[in-house]
């Protein structure tokens, strides 16, 4: 999520750092020296303090503290990285402001391209975990704390310190791209050509504004599951949550949620023609969880409760204000029902209402002990909308600037994201459509990939690995100007690749060609929707 409105003087050497592009180059690979690294420490960059330029030899990196979103004994390995440049830096633009990032350089084997990569929640960490892919393929490659550290859920630290949430919001990644190009050129002695940028959730969030404000920092973007319009999930997650647990009667338990999905799976599987265990196109399922509605009082597990059938047709309807009936939010979508309520596996428990409060108490109420349960959702999100934190929101349509440069960009959301509406995709993609003339103007530098099956940035009962292919893709756009027509993803089950499906540019979608076996993406073709 995005926070922040303002800007900060800047020296002319800062400035040229941020306009200037050189010309797209021949990529090739670069070894250096491991000698030149510890003299990074001495490099003068505005605002900014190197703390640490050290080599990393390979497979030694151990991280201070565990990573704070692993699951209990699932930390990630750093011993399959190569030998690095590990740059740690400090940058202070203005008073209250500390932002820290690190950079990752290859001691050999650089491919001449930056790769900067993106945060989840509200960030407060380095991401390292994201930092072990795209160094071991030769990338030079940076993660920032976006200005603060702590939980991914707490907004406490921008309570009393505006400057914090400006940094949070889009300027330490600024900042920390523009670094990170002047550390690079002082190593290789060339500069990284082109920058790229991949980021799901917060992080494709982060890609987008990255377009909006600062069209010239990345050459290429990948924009996944964003959450650009922070201000309205957080209202709508905030309204889902209490959806689920406004009663015990209401709650939908972990096997009810699997008795639903598997419902919808029945209703709209064979719709595109191939039954397969996912919804390739979920606006064309019509499905109601009426039609799995108790009889004469049963509760058991082949049924729902007409509250509990109540409570799935709230979460299948957007966020709306209750007055003018305007959408707020876009809805969840049929095929998402099994990840719904990650936050609470009892109507007691309510995590996910422990987590968004935050948000609107410490940024819009700028008061800790606010209590949610004093105000309905609509005055909820206009105080929202009036507020510092409107400004943080990456909604803008305008993207002529980012493009103007040669930017390219590629989004991709699952379509049975429980988190944020795969929906709010589409409605930005069409936004930017609607401002600059029409999806066929724009797909010469904009495409929009819609993951059938796929929950929040991956998981789910699709095909969710395809960060390699997505990447490549994305720089034979920049590099060579081959726009993506598919993209191939696949599907991993005990160890092993089982499917492959193509991913298609919207609005089209991957249809059988007729023959063939349907875990090969060969035998899809990508057409547009009927």
């Amino acid at each position: 999520m995005k926070w922040g409105q303002t800007w900060i003087s800047a020296t002319p050497a800062a400035i040229a750092l941020v306009c200037v592009r050189p010309a797209v180059a021949q990529i090739g690979v670069v070894s250096v020296t491991g000698g030149n690294c510890g003299r990074l420490a001495m490099l003068r960059l505005p605002h900014t303090r190197i703390t640490l330029a050290e080599i990393v030899p390979a497979g030694a990196f151990v991280p201070a503290k565990p990573f704070s979103l692993a699951p209990p004994g699932q930390q990630p390995s750093y011993k399959g990285l190569p030998a690095f440049c590990r740059v740690a830096a400090q940058v202070s633009p203005v008073p209250d402001s500390l932002i820290k990032f690190e950079l990752w350089l290859p001691v050999q084997g650089w491919n001449g391209r930056f790769l900067a990569v993106g945060n989840g929640g509200l960030s407060g960490e380095i991401w390292y975990p994201e930092m072990i892919a795209p160094l071991t393929g030769g990338y030079a490659t940076a993660s920032t704390d976006t200005g603060h550290e702590g939980s991914v859920w707490d907004a406490s630290f921008a309570l009393g310190h505006p400057q914090k949430l400006i940094d949070n919001a889009y300027r330490a990644v600024h900042l920390m791209a523009v670094q990170s190009k002047a550390i690079i050129r002082a190593y290789y002695r060339t500069a990284a050509v082109p920058s790229y940028w991949s980021g799901c959730s917060t992080g494709g969030g982060q890609g987008l504004m990255e377009a909006q404000r600062f069209p010239t920092d990345f050459n290429g973007i990948i924009a996944g599951d964003p959450a650009n319009d922070g201000t309205h999930l957080a209202a709508a997650v905030l309204a889902g949550a209490e959806t689920m647990h406004r009663s015990a009667a209401s709650f939908l338990p972990p096997d009810k949620l699997l008795l639903l999905h598997a419902a919808v799976l029945k209703a709209c599987d064979a719709l595109d023609g191939v039954t397969d265990g996912v919804i390739a196109d979920p606006l064309h399922c019509k499905f109601d969880p009426g039609q799995i509605e108790c009889t004469r009082g049963r509760n058991d597990s082949t049924c729902l409760t007409a509250a509990q059938v109540e409570t799935a047709r709230r979460l299948y309807a957007p966020l709306t204000n209750t007055r003018t009936h305007a959408i707020l939010f876009p809805r969840l979508l049929p095929g998402s029902e099994s990840a719904w309520d990650a936050g609470g596996a009892d109507p007691g428990s309510p995590a996910v209402l422990s987590r968004f409060p935050s948000i609107f108490a410490d940024l819009v109420f700028q008061d800790p002990h606010w209590d949610y349960r004093t105000v309905t959702i609509d005055q909820l999100v206009a105080r929202a909308d009036h507020s510092n934190i409107a400004l943080t929101n990456a909604v803008d349509p305008n993207l002529r600037p980012f493009f103007a440069h040669g930017g390219k960009l590629i989004q991709y959301h699952g379509w049975a994201d429980p988190d944020i509406s795969p929906l709010s995709s589409v409605d930005y993609y069409l936004s930017v459509a609607r401002t600059m003339g029409g999806t066929s103007r724009i797909a010469e530098d904009y495409r929009l990939f819609m993951v059938p099956g796929m929950n929040h940035c991956r998981g789910g009962d699709g095909t969710d690995q395809f960060a390699a292919p997505m990447l490549t893709a994305l720089e034979q756009w920049v590099e060579h100007g081959r726009a993506p027509d598919r993209i191939i993803a696949s599907r991993i089950r005990d160890g092993r690749v089982d499917r492959t499906r193509p991913l298609c540019p919207y609005p089209e979608v991957a249809v059988y060609k007729g023959s063939g076996n349907t875990n090969v993406a060969a035998n899809f073709a990508c057409r547009r929707a009927r």
